[in-house]
Parts: C-alpha cells; sequence; structure tokens
C-alpha cells in the first residue's frame, strides 16, 4: 500500500511540475488549488470552447450526407435524441468529477480516475482501453479530414482554372507535430478558443452556400425517407447506409471522453460540477443549433445525392475563394481539436513513463528554451519530443492507409456513445446515489443503456461493413471521392 500511495504522491508531483514549469515546492500556498497543484484558472467559457472545438469538428461536415441517408422525420428525431442524451449523461458525469461528491470531495484528474474512483479497477482498465481506442481513431478521423480539406483547397483552385477534371493533391504532418509539444490542457485555451471560432466560421460558410442554394431555386429533390430503394440503392445498402448515418450522427455529438480532463481545467469557485453543467448546456445548445441548420440546409441543396462531405465533396465550385476560406477554418480548427483529444493520452503516457522512471532525465528533464539571450517561457522534454513525435507519425500514415471519411467517423462514433457517453456516466450515477436497479429509476437507466449499446452495434457494423467496401473498391493511401 505505501508503494501505491508513493506512486500516486510522485505522479501528482510530476503533474504540478509538468503543468507549472518549475518545482512543486517552489510554489507558494496562495498559487495552489486544495489537492497541491497550480490553482486552475478555467472558467465557463474556457470550458464551453474546449467542448466545443471537440464537438464541431468532422461531425458537422457529415451532416447533409446522414439527413439523406434517413430523411426528414428520423435524421432530424435522432441528432435531437442524441443530444438530449448527450447533455443528460454529461451531467451526470459532470458530478462525479469528486470523490465523495461534494466540495470537499478528492478531485479526479482524468475520466478513468473517476471510473476507478465510483466503479473499480477493472471497470478503469476497460475504461481506458475504449478511452485511447477513441482518441487514437479521433486523430486519425481529424487528420483525414484535415488532409482532404487541405486537398480540396488545392483541386478548388485547379477547378477554377483549368475546369473540373484537373488532378491535384496536398498533405498535411508537420504542424500537429509541432503544435503536440504543448504541455497540457492547461495550456491550450487559446487554442480551442481560436479552434472555435473557425468550427463556427467554416460551419456558418457551409451553411450560407448551401441556404443560398435553396432559396435560389438551385435545391434538390428530398424525401421524407430520404434516399429511395430501388431509385438510389437498394434494400441492403439503405440499411447499412442508415447504421453509419447514425453513427456519424452519434460521432457529432460525443464528447465525454474528455469531459472530466476539461472539468478539471476549471477555478474551484464556482463549484466545478456546476460550471460544467453551464458549460454543456451553451456547448450542446450552441453545437445542435448548427448541427440542425448545417444538416438541413445541407440536405435540402443536394437533396439524396448529397456529398458525404459537405465542404470537400464539391457540391458547392464557386465561390471557390469562400470553399478555399472555409476548407483553411477547418484545418485550423481540427489542428485544435487534434490537441483537445491527444493530451489524456500524452498525459497518461508520460505520467507512467515518469512514475517508471523517476530518475531518467531523458524523462523527466525540462530544458527552458532560448534563443540568445531571450529565454521564453516554454520548455522541452525530450520525452515529449520524440514520444508525440512518434504518436502524430503513426496517426497521419493509419490516416493515409485508411481514407473513408463517413466509415471512419461513424465507427469512431458507435465505438464512443455507447460506453463512454451513456454507460459508464449512468453506472457511475447509480454508484453514486446507491440507486437501487430494480427501482423504476434503476430500470429506466439500465433502459437507456441497452438502447443506446445496440444503436452502437448497428453502427459499428455498418461502418464496418463500408470500411470493407471500400477497401475493395480502392487502394491505400488514396483518398476515396
Amino acid at each position: 500500500m505505501g508503494t501505491a500511495i508513493g506512486r500516486q504522491e510522485f505522479m501528482i508531483q510530476h503533474a504540478v511540475y509538468c503543468e507549472s514549469g518549475s518545482d512543486p515546492r517552489t510554489i507558494s500556498d496562495g498559487e495552489v488549488d486544495d489537492d497541491g497543484k497550480p490553482r486552475r484558472t478555467g472558467i465557463v467559457w474556457t470550458a464551453s470552447a474546449h467542448i466545443i472545438t471537440a464537438i464541431i469538428g468532422s461531425g458537422v461536415l457529415s451532416l447533409a450526407w446522414g439527413m439523406a441517408q434517413l430523411g426528414w422525420i428520423a435524421g432530424i428525431g435522432i441528432l435531437l435524441t442524441f443530444s438530449v442524451i448527450t447533455y443528460y449523461t454529461s451531467s451526470l458525469l459532470a458530478d462525479c468529477y469528486r470523490y465523495p461528491k461534494s466540495a470537499s470531495g478528492k478531485r479526479n484528474y482524468t475520466y478513468m480516475a473517476a471510473v476507478n474512483a465510483y466503479l473499480g479497477e477493472n471497470m478503469r482498465k476497460v475504461c481506458g482501453l475504449f478511452q485511447f481506442l477513441i482518441l487514437s481513431g479521433a486523430t486519425i478521423g481529424y487528420t483525414i479530414t484535415a488532409s482532404v480539406s487541405l486537398v480540396a483547397i488545392r483541386k478548388s483552385n485547379c477547378f477554377h482554372k483549368r475546369g473540373h477534371g484537373a488532378p491535384c493533391m496536398i498533405g498535411l504532418g508537420i504542424t500537429e507535430i509541432l503544435v503536440s509539444q504543448i504541455p497540457n490542457f492547461h495550456k491550450l485555451s487559446w487554442l480551442s478558443i481560436v479552434a472555435a471560432i473557425m468550427s463556427f466560421a467554416y460551419s456558418s460558410i457551409g451553411l450560407g452556400l448551401a441556404f443560398t442554394k435553396v432559396i435560389s431555386g438551385h435545391g434538390h429533390r428530398t424525401t421524407l425517407t430520404g434516399v429511395e430503394v430501388g431509385v438510389d440503392v437498394t434494400a441492403a445498402e439503405k440499411i447499412w447506409t442508415i447504421f453509419r448515418a447514425i453513427g456519424d450522427m452519434a460521432f457529432a455529438c460525443a464528447y465525454s471522453v474528455i469531459l472530466i480532463e476539461i472539468q478539471d481545467t476549471l477555478r474551484s469557485s464556482p463549484p466545478e460540477n456546476k460550471a460544467m453543467k453551464k458549460a454543456n448546456m451553451i456547448a450542446i445548445l450552441t453545437s445542435t443549433t448548427f448541427y440542425l441548420m448545417c444538416g438541413c440546409f445541407g440536405y435540402a441543396a443536394f437533396g439524396n445525392k448529397a456529398p458525404g462531405n459537405m465542404l470537400t465533396g464539391f457540391g458547392f465550385y464557386e465561390p471557390f475563394w469562400l470553399i478555399d476560406l472555409a476548407n483553411v477554418c477547418i484545418v485550423v480548427h481540427l489542428v485544435g481539436a487534434y490537441q483537445v483529444l491527444a493530451q489524456p493520452i500524452f498525459s497518461t503516457f508520460e505520467s507512467w513513463a515518469s512514475m517508471r522512471w523517476p530518475n531518467s532525465e531523458f524523462v523527466n528533464t525540462e530544458y527552458p528554451l532560448r534563443i540568445g539571450s531571450k529565454k521564453f517561457n516554454f520548455s522541452i522534454n525530450f520525452l515529449r519530443l520524440t514520444g508525440r513525435t512518434t504518436f502524430v507519425v503513426v496517426a497521419t500514415l493509419l490516416a493515409m492507409a485508411l481514407p473513408f471519411f463517413n466509415e471512419i467517423l461513424a465507427l469512431l462514433g458507435a465505438i464512443s456513445y455507447g460506453p463512454m457517453t451513456v454507460y459508464f456516466p449512468v453506472e457511475m450515477h447509480i454508484a453514486q446515489n446507491k440507486i437501487k436497479r430494480l427501482s423504476i429509476r434503476g430500470l429506466a437507466l439500465q433502459l437507456l443503456n441497452l438502447v443506446c449499446f445496440l444503436v452502437s452495434i448497428a453502427a459499428a457494423s455498418g461502418a464496418i461493413q463500408g470500411m470493407g467496401h471500400g477497401l475493395r473498391a480502392s487502394k491505400p493511401f488514396q483518398y476515396k471521392e
């Protein structure tokens, strides 16, 4: 037991060092929180920016396609249902930041720590597996999206100059390696705010172009049930695309996987769970409003032939400069979103390495960055430099090998929504409030778990089927258009 406690204390001290850039023993009492870490400065608006950066990402671009597969009634209904469930379960999860649930309860710095406190070690391991699969997969998905947007910029200019048949290509990579050296979540607020602004910008451009197309009378045919069997697709294709569309919409609404990590940036007053619930409400209302407008106007503009990616599927060709601007905004946004999702992976690996090799200079030493006689408020750590660079390179290679936009989003939505957005928050809520499983409330919560589990299975099946079909129809390292 003593060894375990010693390791935990070391990890806390290492986290203090990484986040402050100085030895924790030099921090005065007035500059620390109740756990000895540097005083947190996050507020509702910074937490909202983190959430919006993570949530309004790749998902918003696929909603017109999703609406086309589901139709008006099911598309709007499913999107609203996912948003309501996400807000409810995220509020449950926000209450699990401290254990026990009180202002003096012990802080849980990560999602896995919260699961461990309420559900035990075995469930923590299961949660960790899902979390790292989801976050790693999301970085691959965001790399695909950002790369496709860069390709679209090149193609847009080529199309404008030489017609719609000119082949053009451009890539993405070095930027994420550089930005990944930002030490932790607490240093990311400025990047999240910039990224959130970018997400509003490109969503608004896509929405405006779709709205213009609709009111000009150039919109395409839509139906209450989406693509038609026998006209657009076969019966089997309809079922699979419905499953993938559901997965895309689930992905667009899922951010609980990093909620606790975001909550750990909030200042202590007002209580973190109350501030986080406000941030949840702001982010969900904002994102759902944008989702409905982009999905509905995108579907109205393109009809049942809506492209998988509204801004890079070239449903729009002109004005080419505005489409270029939108795709630049996508790239900037996804650079930030990538970091928001990757930071929990980086933090866990680096904390483990510090615990495993506490005396290693390669692992633990921070080298302040100097240019001439000027010292910058930034340091280099060799483990961070090599480990994060390797992660970005591997994620980029996997993104190049599996370039399937909608299928990747659907699979990520399936993996993340059922377990991380619904199951673990519900189970922690039951444990926290000692709810009897055979009570009316307990049965209702278990029914919610079951329904979302079945939805996740269906979405994952559709995504895997689509990826299999795509691999047979195209080659790795080539984006499927």
